[in-house]
């Protein structure tokens, strides 16, 4: 199983959830790897800390590789690292990629990823894609090479607004590119219930018939410290409301059940 998690807009919980379902499916006895497409690298340093700075090769280098005809094969394992924890790998990005991003459009490599990622098949039950919050070569790749799709949702109306036109560009990359691509869901981040806005926002989402996966992930400090510290959720308080939110999402996710 192959999931991209994508918006195009910044600043809705992209890495955090990421990171933090892919922890989870690794604590469950998953073979799990993250790919870090993000030239931010947040997924990276959540799960490595100050590591991740020494995390390569890394995706950058397995996108660079793909520029060298001269080479031989490179075998994708070898841009992939442990992590604390067990059964979960990464492979890690850097600010590379975003020198790299121009080239590798122009020499259209935008089927690498999904080739290398077949390639793993055999080695992961589960492989999970953080991208950057633009709709650029690393999300096409992404989308391209996945399985399914979630979309952080942030409950505010510029990301409702975002949220169509990202639909539709997912809606060109089935028709044009990868027929089998699923939006699996819509996953609510940063949710107050007590506050009238997020609710009214999100039930318009529902009553469209859009898939928006419950429970709703609710808005917590707890995280910044998970951040702070490098520490998934389910690591660092596996009882707290936002975890116990985290597992049950992970445990609902139609493509795993």
């Amino acid at each position: 199983m192959r999931r991209v998690v994508f918006n195009q807009k910044g600043g809705v919980g992209k890495s955090t959830i990421t990171s933090n379902l892919a922890a989870i499916a690794a604590h469950q006895g998953q073979r799990t790897l993250l790919v870090d497409l993000d030239p931010q690298g947040n997924s990276s340093r959540y799960l490595l800390g100050e590591l991740a700075d020494e995390a390569h090769p890394g995706s950058a280098a397995f996108f660079e590789a793909t520029l060298k005809f001269s080479l031989g094969p490179t075998a994708t394992s070898s841009f992939i690292r442990t992590t604390p924890w067990d059964k979960l790998h990464l492979m890690a990005s850097s600010p590379e990629l975003e020198e790299l991003h121009s080239k590798l459009e122009s020499r259209y490599k935008i089927y690498k990823l999904r080739d290398a990622l077949a390639e793993l098949a055999e080695d992961y039950d589960e492989i999970w894609i953080d991208t950057p919050p633009a709709l650029n070569f690393y999300t096409r790749s992404a989308l391209i090479a996945a399985d399914s799709c979630l979309i952080p949702f942030d409950c505010d109306e510029f990301s409702r607004r975002a949220l169509y036109a990202l639909l539709d560009n997912v809606k060109e990359i089935q028709a044009d590119h990868n027929a089998d691509l699923q939006v699996e869901g819509i996953v609510v981040n940063q949710f107050q219930p007590r506050a009238s806005l997020p609710k009214r926002t999100v039930q318009e989402l529902v009553d469209e018939g859009l898939p928006v996966l419950t429970p709703y992930l609710s808005a917590s400090v707890k995280v910044k410290e998970s951040h702070e510290l490098s520490r998934p959720m389910v690591h660092l308080d596996p009882r707290h409301k936002l975890s116990q939110e985290l597992l049950a999402l992970y445990a609902a996710l139609p493509l795993t059940n």
